[in-house]
């Protein structure tokens, strides 16, 4: 399989040495937290083919941190590693929105064999919703149009999928921090209005004339086709 870009989150520093060389000696590239905030951070940043996450962490437990993730409409597919061999804790794993479960200790065929198969199911549920000239292509999780395309962080990209996929709908300020930021977000409000500059300039960059991110005064935004 072709190189898959992963991000490792594992606080044991000898574990997490052993899969990052291990994994990288596959031909993959690897990312490495150690913490559930900083992998929280590096999510929304830097888009991954697959996430390898632990449950058992220093801050933030897996779970947790997953399911923030999940509210903030990641859908990187992600394979939980852990101890806990339950059914009960696999269970909850599961509905907290992991795609696949791992104990440890596992056998390092076995889980190449397992996040290659995420990677593929990402790849393949791959589609392309489009607005004017620009699409969003979900597997590289990039805007596109014609042979152009401008790479989107992971808020960016679920940003983009909520306005792209409800276009034409005028959608409130309130909805956008909800379904990209999450409900239990305490920021600014003001970070859509940002992510809305930044998306605007990434269509410039690609020339889309015919696409426009309108501000509804009061309310949100609203993604629309336009006449050039």
């Amino acid at each position: 399989m072709s190189s898959v870009k992963l991000l490792l989150v594992e606080d044991e520093a000898q574990m997490a040495r052993l899969l990052q060389r291990g994994l990288t000696e596959e031909g993959h590239q690897v990312d490495v937290c150690a913490r559930g905030e900083d992998a929280l951070r590096q999510a929304a940043d830097v888009t991954y083919d697959v996430i390898l996450l632990d449950w058992s962490l220093p801050d933030v437990d897996g779970v947790s941190v997953l399911r923030r993730w999940r509210e903030t409409g990641l859908s990187t597919p992600v394979l939980m590693l852990t101890a806990r061999g339950s059914t009960g804790e696999k269970v909850t794993g599961l509905r907290a929105g992991a795609d696949d479960y791992l104990v440890k200790p596992f056998d390092f065929e076995e889980l190449l064999a397992r996040l290659e198969a995420l990677a593929r199911r990402g790849a393949g549920a791959a589609g392309a919703p489009q607005v004017g000239s620009v699409s969003i292509d979900l597997k590289r999780r990039a805007l596109v149009r014609g042979d152009r395309e401008a790479e989107l962080t992971a808020r960016e990209y679920a940003l983009a999928t909520e306005l792209w996929t409800h276009a034409g709908d005028v959608l409130s300020r309130s909805r956008l921090l909800s379904s990209v930021w999450g409900s239990d977000f305490d920021g600014l409000p003001n970070v859509v209005d940002v992510y809305v500059g930044y998306l605007r300039a990434k269509l410039t960059d690609l020339g889309a004339d015919d696409v426009e991110i309108a501000a509804v005064r009061g309310i949100g935004y609203r993604l629309r086709k336009v006449t050039p």
